[in-house]
């Protein structure tokens, strides 16, 4: 099984650094819980989504091996982490090529297009993307990225839990939602550095980490959320499963009502308009009693808003004529 350190979460800051934007980290409304809460906005990040820093990351790796070809860049993806590779392919004078379920959000496909990027939508799930890639990759030559299961996209990810604890001193527990689990298996690896416990959340029908957890291996499930079009992998990395096997890790589950519930209440509180994975992470602490997980009084948590590549439409109410 593979495994992520976190002198690779410290390599990656080192490369990034002045390629993509610090986290911005505000304070939730005090005195409205017993314990303090705090939001981590990576929605601001580039392209909308914490994947622009695996990108950048993996990018400028190999640059720096001069292993970037000359077909350029290939990914599969269900949106955010394409986003992010044409980002980082464009801004390094690299064509990227990016795979997608014809089921994308249209908000995620016309960013593509926008970023030059050549998209072909292929089946209605994740997984046939990734087939579709993996082809195109040995046909052509293209360096094949991955959305989540590789180290060096891992330890990109990773580098926004060290901005995150500069930000919150005494930070204690830190909240992330989880899909094939490249953010969560590099946020986990620098939050056991630092001695912070990490929250995995994942919607109750998109639970690739949870069903690894109960099988003891990496297992295919089925793929049937709100949030599917992030959250979707029908497989958690090995690296994700490896990281969740610390003691400080707490894997949580958490329905589709809660999720919708808590992009709501972002809106409606704060006006941030999240994808429903970003609210993933929320509805953990804001889901029924009995679910989710439950801060202790006083204890210091920090929700990573992931992204913000949707469709607001749905948030604000129709215009009266």
């Amino acid at each position: 099984m593979h495994t992520l350190a976190y002198a690779d979460v410290q390599t990656a800051a080192e490369r990034i650094t002045g390629h993509v934007r610090p986290v911005t980290v505000t304070p939730a409304d005090p005195g409205t819980e017993p314990y303090e809460l705090h939001l981590a906005l990576e929605l601001m990040q580039h392209t909308g989504s914490f994947k622009a820093r695996g990108a950048q990351n993996f990018l400028l790796a190999h640059r720096e091996r001069g292993t970037l070809p000359d077909a350029g860049v290939t990914i599969a993806s269900g949106g955010n982490a394409g986003l992010a590779c044409a980002w980082a392919a464009r801004s390094q004078g690299v064509r990227a090529t990016v795979f997608l379920p014809a089921t994308a959000p249209r908000v995620k496909v016309d960013g593509l297009r926008a970023l030059d990027a050549d998209v072909r939508l292929v089946g209605s799930e994740y997984a046939e993307a990734l087939a579709a890639c993996e082809a195109y990759a040995a046909e052509t030559g293209a360096l094949a990225s991955h959305a989540y299961d590789h180290p060096l996209i891992a330890a990109g990810a990773g580098t926004l839990l060290d901005e995150i604890h500069q930000r919150v001193p005494g930070l204690d527990t830190v909240v992330v939602a989880v899909g094939g689990g490249g953010l969560f298996a590099g946020v986990a690896t620098a939050a056991r550095h630092h001695g912070v416990r990490t929250v995995a959340v994942e919607p109750e029908n998109c639970r690739a980490l949870d069903a690894a957890l109960r099988a003891g291996h990496p297992v295919d499930v089925t793929v049937d959320s709100v949030a599917s079009d992030a959250l979707g992998a029908r497989r958690a990395t090995s690296l994700a499963v490896n990281a969740a096997q610390d003691e400080s890790v707490h894997s949580v589950l958490v329905t589709d009502a809660a999720v919708v519930r808590a992009r709501r209440t972002l809106w409606d509180d704060r006006r941030l308009a999240v994808e429903h994975a970003a609210a993933t992470a929320l509805a953990a602490l804001t889901g029924p009693a009995g679910t989710g997980y439950r801060p202790a009084p006083g204890e210091k948590v920090c929700v990573v808003l992931c992204g913000a590549n949707t469709d607001p439409t749905d948030l604000t109410p129709p215009r009266l004529p």
